[in-house]
């Protein structure tokens, strides 16, 4: 037999072998992070707690002028949301990188999609618990004059917090440990929180930061929420809103898992 024609031996499968996205093993992630947090209950607290309390605080700061609660309550109720997966997703992904756990998970046949997409599916059954309760605790208890749908501030908080999930995970690649992932937060989230328009209209801003405001997706949040509170009907500005944020998570989500990191230099 001519040894050059022997068949050449087969590559062994590794991670390259993994990389489209699985759904088996994404719903196992996504399992084992929720059994992870099961057993973290200030973990549970802070995620679907923080917000309902600090909209009960902010409906008795503004106890006497309810017209004001019902201006700023649906913006917020899109916001505490996402600043509280932010934190909680940035520290949780780090904390996995600094144990060694995500470098082992990732020597598996796991692919980084599959990973990221099993932390968002997590993460993400969180956030829809954390907005039901903060949106049912805004209308049906502290008395958030809504026109439109009450389903819709639902829809608009839930996409609000996916998009905090994946702004975790994105911002964790680049945190060395979980001081420096708090440290994102200014970063991240204050000029989103600034330039919103929940201070004053955008509209009424310099022009230079009206511009930049137009391309944060926390702005169409809020600006989805206020469709919502004015219109009985979802308007063609609600839909371009919703649109937005959603697509915001997605790539941010994608860039998480272009740029996730075994371990932690």
């Amino acid at each position: 037999m001519n040894p050059t024609s022997a068949t050449p031996p087969r590559a062994p499968a590794g991670p390259a072998a993994t990389s489209a996205l699985n759904l088996s093993r994404t719903t196992a992630t996504a399992t084992r992070v929720l059994h992870q947090l099961g057993h973290d209950p200030r973990t549970i607290a802070l995620m679907l707690l923080i917000p309902c309390l600090m909209l009960l605080l902010l409906r008795y700061v503004f106890d006497g002028s309810p017209r004001t609660f019902d201006s700023t309550g649906a913006s917020l109720l899109g916001i505490f949301p996402l600043i509280t997966m932010f934190l909680v997703t940035s520290i949780a992904t780090l904390r996995e990188r600094t144990s060694g756990t995500l470098e082992r998970l990732l020597a598996m046949p796991l692919g980084k999609g599959d990973l990221i997409a099993g932390y968002a599916l997590a993460f993400g059954a969180l956030a829809i618990v954390q907005s039901a309760l903060a949106t049912g605790l805004a209308v049906r208890v502290l008395g958030l004059d809504v026109t439109g749908s009450p389903w819709l501030l639902l829809l608009v908080a839930l996409l609000d917090a996916l998009l905090g999930t994946a702004l975790g995970l994105f911002v964790s690649a680049f945190a060395a440990s979980e001081f420096q992932a708090v440290q994102f937060m200014p970063a991240v989230i204050f000029p989103q929180l600034l330039l919103c328009g929940l201070f004053t209209p955008r509209d009424r801003m310099h022009p230079v930061l009206e511009a930049v405001s137009d391309v944060l997706p926390m702005s169409y949040a809020v600006d989805g929420m206020n469709e919502v509170l004015r219109h009985t009907d979802t308007t063609a500005a609600f839909v371009r809103d919703v649109l937005v944020v959603a697509g915001c998570a997605l790539l941010v989500l994608g860039l998480g898992a272009a740029t996730l990191r075994r371990r932690t230099p």
